[in-house]
């Protein structure tokens, strides 16, 4: 397995001339994440967070400043093509940014391009072909398993197997989008027959975004040492469940209405080359587990194929959002706790030559730890439904209800090396819409 190298870029004492990016917390000049911008009467354009500030690279390729190689990309309202391009083109880009926002020469030329974080709009990164999303959080697995079959949580396949279900890329938001309570099929354990209406049982998920780089293609699987090849970056993925339109529909193929109405990510594409010192070894199988089949084992993958980052889940009530308190963290683990490895993901997916191409995404599944404090999700910090969640403004939750609003959050961190952080996934729940269907008689 081949990652990017720890380079100067990655220097903890390299210092940026933008204003505000000397130890900001999430994008310090270390970490340079591309994201899609515009400002509110201009067209959409890639963009890298430096600071509280946007480095306009359309104008700066324009300009003649980057290289050749992303020059040629970087006209387009999304970040696709740049995906697309191989490891060593997309180094190079992030070492001349890297350059020009730490040379006290460069500034004079470069710093006209830089915008505002707060008056620009942000988009999704890129134009999302497919949306696959994985299993792999084990803890979450388990827990919930225990809620349906408690003397048999997981099922034989899990720990051989990446499980996974494709999901729907058109419904796929930027942080900030609102999500409305979905409407759908749910029957009650007592009940003769389903009844048409909102979720009662909404939820959020903790997960994690991996953006596909380069493709494959059809019938070309990736190999396993080469998968980190066609990995360009990461995000925060919050895949809402409607629990209990999923309890009655999922069977016998698995999720559909009950995910399908909207997924949130954070804007920023956090690089493959950013994440280089924050790699760490696959924390180890437990002890009788089975080993992973040939071609989903690398060593150097259970070597440095794991990240470190700390996670966090918050939730803000409108009570609390009018009484002026601040989010109240409900969940916090590290995005280790996760059975499978994002390159053996990566590697299982196209295993069956299907073909991956620059832009897609892949989520993780929900990320909890073993204890409590870790969970990813309300199923699991509520048992189910059954204990209520107390909040500080005097308010329980079993699970979300109308107006409150879930942040996800997220820090990489090694010694030696500045923290970078992912930037906010956040969204409101507003109300589900009338319907002409929820009148009908049962």
């Amino acid at each position: 397995m081949t990652f990017p190298p720890i380079d100067e870029t990655h220097d903890i004492a390299r210092q940026s001339w933008a204003p505000g990016a000397q130890g900001h917390a999430a994008f310090p000049i270390q970490n340079l994440p591309y994201g899609i911008f515009s400002k509110p009467s201009g067209e959409p354009r890639a963009g890298v967070a430096i600071g509280d500030h946007i480095f306009d690279l359309k104008a700066a390729a324009a300009a003649g400043l980057l290289p050749d190689a992303a020059t040629a990309v970087l006209g387009a309202p999304t970040l696709n093509a740049l995906m697309a391009l191989d490891a060593n083109a997309r180094l190079a880009l992030r070492r001349r940014v890297s350059s020009l926002l730490s040379d006290e020469g460069a500034r004079t030329s470069v710093e006209p391009m830089l915008h505002r974080s707060e008056t620009c709009i942000l988009h999704l990164p890129a134009a999302i072909g497919d949306y696959t999303d994985f299993y792999a959080g084990i803890h979450h697995a388990n827990t919930v398993g225990k809620l349906f079959r408690p003397d048999n949580p997981l099922l034989p396949n899990y720990k051989y197997v990446p499980i996974a279900y494709h999901g729907r890329a058109s419904s796929i938001r930027p942080s900030g989008h609102p999500v409305v309570r979905p409407n759908g099929q749910r029957k009650a354990p007592d009940a003769d027959a389903p009844e048409y209406g909102p979720s009662r049982r909404l939820d959020y998920e903790l997960e994690m975004g991996v953006w596909v780089g380069p493709g494959n293609a059809l019938g070309k699987p990736i190999p396993i040492d080469k998968a980190g090849d066609h990995i360009a970056g990461y995000c925060l993925l919050n895949d809402w469940s409607a629990r209990d339109v999923q309890a009655w529909e999922y069977q016998p193929l698995g999720p559909f209405l009950a995910k399908n109405f909207h997924s949130t990510i954070s804007p920023w594409v956090i690089t493959i080359e950013a994440m280089a010192p924050f790699r760490m070894a696959q924390p180890p199988r437990p002890a009788g587990d089975p080993p992973p089949l040939p071609y989903l084992w690398d060593e150097a993958d259970q070597a440095t194929g794991a990240l470190s980052i700390l996670l966090e889940v918050s939730l803000l009530t409108p009570k609390m959002r009018t009484a002026g308190m601040t989010p109240q963290r409900l969940s916090r683990g590290p995005a280790s706790n996760l059975y499978w490895t994002m390159a053996q993901m990566v590697t299982h997916h196209a295993s069956n030559g299907c073909n991956l191409n620059p832009g897609d995404l892949l989520g993780t599944g929900t990320i909890s730890a073993p204890d409590r404090d870790g969970f990813g999700s309300m199923l699991e910090l509520t048992d189910g439904g059954k204990t209520a969640l107390p909040l500080p403004s005097g308010e329980t939750r079993t699970f979300l209800e109308d107006g409150d609003e879930i942040i996800l959050s997220a820090t990489a961190r090694a010694n030696g090396y500045a923290p970078i952080g992912f930037g906010e996934c956040r969204a409101v729940i507003l109300p589900a819409p009338d319907s002409e269907f929820t009148s009908l008689p049962r």
